[in-house]
């Protein structure tokens, strides 16, 4: 069952990076969202069963090298992972994300599909007339994109949650995040929190690609990814 699952979300991810319908991207990506955030909640084992945490470190080339390792990086929590960013490396950005397998396999399953889908949507993009920090506004263009699909996948994890609500769920959840945070705390002890500055005008635009890649409700946030204390 679990391997038919994450098959059929594999299948409807590929539907979405290769349609330019918008409509149809984010159908496929509404259920593949609800699909992924189901598959966390079936994955996770009895309460009071012991499993250790993994990790991966996750390398985002250049161009756009730190603002695609946001994307991961609020990906991945959005699945219940911790993820940190650690700095340049091999020519761009690294990210260290820890958690469980089914959710790191989640989290990577994911963040794939989307940076091909932000990279595409990019691409896409046509200036608004009148702009002329073409860098600055594709910048905001992505901190757009990544908070709105990242608000939304917290939204895909809440619903898949409370529909568990009263079997246990909840305390199996609360017990693992725990453990995740005790294997981060005895990797890196001193973390701070970083939220990203733009003077771009693209935001709202990226928002609504964001949208349109994921769910499909509004709203605007500016969510905040850790960091190491250099």
């Amino acid at each position: 069952m679990r391997e038919r699952t994450l098959e059929r979300v594999r299948k409807l991810l590929a539907k979405a990076e290769r349609t330019d319908n918008e409509h149809e991207r984010a159908t496929f990506m509404a259920a593949a969202s609800a699909l992924m955030a189901r598959h966390g909640i079936d994955a996770l084992p009895p309460a009071g069963t012991r499993q250790t945490p993994g990790d991966r470190i996750v390398s985002l080339p250049h161009p756009w090298a730190r603002e695609k390792a946001r994307l991961v990086s609020l990906v991945a929590q959005a699945v219940r992972c911790r993820p940190l960013l650690i700095g340049r490396g091999g020519g761009g950005q690294r990210v260290h994300v820890f958690g469980f397998a089914a959710d790191l396999e989640r989290a990577d399953l994911l963040a794939t599909s989307l940076l091909l889908q932000m990279a595409s949507g990019l691409a896409r993009v046509r200036l608004p007339e009148g702009v002329t920090a073409v860098r600055a506004y594709r910048r905001s263009w992505l901190l757009g994109f990544t908070d709105e699909v990242y608000r939304l996948l917290c939204e895909a994890e809440s619903r898949a949650e409370a529909e568990s609500a009263g079997t246990g769920t909840a305390v199996v959840l609360a017990d693992r995040r725990a453990e995740v945070e005790r294997a981060v705390a005895a990797r890196y002890p001193d973390i701070r929190m970083s939220v990203p500055r733009t003077s771009g005008t693209g935001y709202r635009d990226g928002v609504a690609a964001g949208r349109r890649a994921d769910i499909g409700r509004t709203g605007m946030s500016t969510a905040t990814a850790p960091e190491l204390t250099r």
